[in-house]
């Protein structure tokens, strides 16, 4: 397997871009394509102490980069010799099996939608973390690809969110919610009650686990494995998620550290602790899938470190690996608003 790098990416580039995916070639035994200025990645090979590159390892040359201040729609165009550009070329070509990048979310959306291409059938490409929540984690879609989203997306949210749990969650019937502020079919804006109906006749028919609506507190305790939303309230939703975490996890801090008895509490739950850390850490999940898209494509968090980017690089391989492309280009068909309108007749 071979995964393609954005060496150029991020608020860490190229440091922790080169040295996340030699750290994943080494553990994973992965190929790995770095793209980017061949002179800025051979330098932080050499500061890291390697004369030559590690077997597997090559350099696909790009001399400009995608700043984050550029237009996102437009400067993978403008910017033809971009790392962003020249990786996804790769990936579409069949070069590679996945591409990393933790460069900008919009510029990497535009770009894998127009060069790499979504899958036949689905309208929008979606952003879909997985967040820590009371039964292992939930698939949150959409997490800010599409603000304004009209009944049709949500409906295939629903389903590529439900294929994403199985494939990469392991879980078999997963349960689908969507967001809103009560369980009521008649509550939330137009939109979630436009695509209530639709949702639940998908689950009437046995194509989605689909269980109603769920509020964002029902959510971070375990009641579905997948949360459906436009980009806008998935969005707000996934961002107070990591600040509360932040949060309690400056505050239990300062629990342990205001005595001497408390500090010897601390080292008495420090595995604990640890685990709470860790599952609170994006760095650990390494990135997001662009999903909906016709390959693999991993969106890392712009301020990832090398450990984090070592991370995005075994998702990708893991997402290459199961299936979930290929999921939901099979039933693309049930997918589709006039066909759950049809049925609806």
């Amino acid at each position: 397997m071979k995964i393609i790098v954005d060496a150029m990416g991020g608020d860490n580039a190229p440091k922790a871009p080169v040295l996340g995916a030699l750290q994943a070639n080494e553990k994973y035994g992965v190929d790995i394509i770095l793209v980017g200025r061949g002179e800025d990645i051979l330098k932080v090979l050499q500061e890291s102490g390697r004369q030559e590159l590690p077997k597997g390892v090559e350099i696909a040359h790009a001399s400009e980069v995608v700043e984050i201040c550029d237009d996102p729609a437009n400067a993978f165009r403008r910017k033809k010799d971009s790392s962003l550009t020249v990786g996804l070329n790769l990936l579409r070509d069949g070069q590679g099996d996945g591409f990393v990048s933790a460069g900008s979310t919009g510029a990497l959306l535009s770009a894998a939608t127009l060069i790499t291409k979504r899958i036949k059938g689905i309208r929008r490409a979606a952003l879909a973390p997985v967040v820590p929540t009371g039964n292992g984690g939930a698939v949150l879609i959409d997490c800010g690809a599409n603000v304004k989203c009209p009944a049709e997306y949500l409906l295939q949210f629903a389903y590529m969110g439900s294929y994403y749990a199985q494939k990469m969650l392991g879980r078999e019937n997963p349960k689908v919610g969507l967001l809103n502020i009560g369980a009521e079919p008649s509550k939330g804006t137009d939109l979630q009650v436009e695509v209530y109906p639709l949702l639940e006749q998908a689950g009437r028919e046995g194509r989605i686990n689909f269980v109603g609506n769920v509020e964002a507190r029902e959510a971070v305790e375990g009641a579905v494995d997948v949360i459906v939303s436009d980009g806008y309230a998935g969005n707000i939703f996934l961002k107070t998620m990591e600040g509360t975490g932040l949060f309690l996890a400056r505050e239990i801090k300062k629990i342990f550290l205001k005595n001497i008895f408390t500090k010897l509490a601390a080292v008495l739950v420090s595995g604990g602790l640890k685990d709470f850390k860790k599952m609170m850490s994006s760095s650990e999940i390494g990135g997001t899938a662009l999903v909906g898209i016709s390959k693999p494509v991993i969106k890392a968090h712009g301020s990832s470190d090398a450990y984090a980017i070592q991370n995005a690089v075994r998702q990708a391989m893991e997402y290459s690996r199961s299936g979930m492309i290929e999921s939901v280009s099979e039933h693309i068909d049930l997918m589709r608003l006039d066909f759950s309108e049809k049925n609806q007749e």
